[in-house]
């Protein structure tokens, strides 16, 4: 990651908004109501999906993709204008929380405003402008061995900075030059300091795909360079797999823990169970005691959190790219949310430098994750699988405050019953 990267953004929770499925009226305007209730979330971080005019040629679906963008310099008229983006701007900075917003610099649409302007600066085949990747049919892939476009994608970056953002969501960082990246971070860095560089780096197997394909795509290690933060996706492939039955826990926990001996000290994950390109924690994990216990797991780990709105409603359905599809906010759960934001509260008060370990126990379908400094010790205990198993825990100490009850807790003969509920427990170590 990059040298200046601090690890304080291990303590962050960013909530990620389609602006058109958010609400019914899907405008930038329309988020204002909702912003104290997702700020009561706990949320640091407000992640806007694209912004921008979208295409229309080879258009999926009746609206589009919003990563299909025309624009980048511009607002989607269908979301209201650039005003009524500053103004929502400003109601997140008066809350207390940031705002980054997608950058979308390896494709375009096909009608978009750089390619009218710089035709040869795209990639072809048998001189036709497509995408390297063949099921994105409604974009056109830049071509970065050219460089004529370096200055107007980075010019579009200092226009949204002087607008007010605090930092991108990269799209596809992996498929972009990590030298146009690097040169794009210093020149922002000029204009403001502790900006937020969040990459979507992609699966390794896809980077050999590309690989394979004849193309340039950059490994996990060398996206880290330019950026602040990159997503999980080394090991969610390992998630996935378990969900799907194909896989098992044992070798996503065992990825995770092999990322401290992969990436240099500082470095930063995005930790999450669902986004827009990955089915819904609700539709993988139907048990609500099981699913309580993943999203905790997901706040005791070691990077940022990500929440996809409607995570919290429990909606099971993934909202479509290209269609009006509103987000389920019919099943809200006061409990849940309130749940939700307690984990934000401790999210918060983990030691980001302190010593970090997850254990799994296999028989027991349980994880023991730690965190310690000099003064405290926390521990977190998932029953992630809820096996149908008496599970007793052993544990260091007899006395502990539990953090999602708030109550001081003793536990005489030094385990813990598991009963389906994650336990978060904190000690001072003065108190022994």
């Amino acid at each position: 990651m990059a040298e200046q990267t601090s690890t304080k953004l291990r303590n962050l929770v960013i909530y990620e908004i389609y602006i058109r499925n958010h609400t019914v009226e899907g405008t930038f305007s329309s988020i204002i109501s909702d912003l104290d209730r997702i700020k009561n979330l706990g949320v640091d971080i407000i992640w806007f999906m694209p912004i921008h005019p979208i295409g229309k040629i080879s258009r999926k679906g009746s609206l589009g993709c919003p990563y299909s963008i025309e624009d980048y310099d511009s607002v989607n008229p269908e979301y209201g204008t650039e005003y009524e983006f500053e103004k929502l701007l400003k109601e997140i900075h008066k809350r207390g929380m940031k705002c980054i917003i997608d950058v979308v610099y390896n494709h375009t649409s096909h009608e978009s405003k750089l390619y009218k302007l710089h035709p040869d600066a795209f990639y072809s085949e048998d001189k036709i402008p497509k995408s390297k990747v063949s099921d994105w049919s409604d974009v056109i892939d830049i071509d970065y061995e050219k460089a004529i476009l370096d200055e107007n994608l980075i010019c579009s970056l200092e226009k949204w900075i002087d607008l007010g953002v605090d930092g991108f969501r990269c799209d596809v960082a992996s498929m972009v030059p990590v030298d146009f990246w690097l040169k794009a971070r210093s020149r922002i860095e000029d204009k403001k300091k502790d900006v937020i560089w969040l990459a979507e780096s992609v699966e390794p197997h896809f980077v050999k795909e590309l690989r394979d394909m004849g193309h340039k795509a950059w490994s996990e290690s060398e996206v880290f360079e330019a950026f602040d933060i990159l997503y999980d996706y080394d090991v969610h492939e390992y998630l996935k797999n378990y969900f799907a039955g194909n896989g098992s826990l044992k070798r996503y926990i065992e990825g995770i823990k092999a990322q401290d001996g992969s990436y240099q000290e500082n470095y930063v994950k995005l930790k999450f169970l669902e986004n827009h390109d990955n089915p819904r924690a609700s539709y993988m994990i139907n048990d609500k005691s099981r699913l309580w216990n993943w999203t905790a797991f997901m706040y005791f780990q070691k990077g940022a959190v990500l929440l996809y709105a409607g995570q919290e409603s429990y909606d099971k359905k993934t909202p479509s790219l290209f269609e009006k599809d509103e987000v389920n906010w019919e099943n809200r759960d006061i409990e849940y949310e309130k749940f939700i934001k307690k984990l934000g509260k401790i999210k918060k008060e983990l030691p980001v430098n302190g010593k970090h370990s997850i254990e799994y126990d296999e028989k027991l379908g349980v994880v023991i994750s730690k965190w310690e400094n000099s003064e405290f010790e926390w521990i977190g205990i998932f029953d992630l699988e809820n096996k149908s198993i008496e599970k007793n825990i052993p544990i260091k100490y007899s006395y502990y405050k539990d953090l999602m009850t708030g109550s001081k807790c003793k536990f005489e003969n030094r385990y813990i019953r598991v009963d389906g509920k994650p336990f978060v427990l904190r000690m001072r170590k003065d108190e022994i």
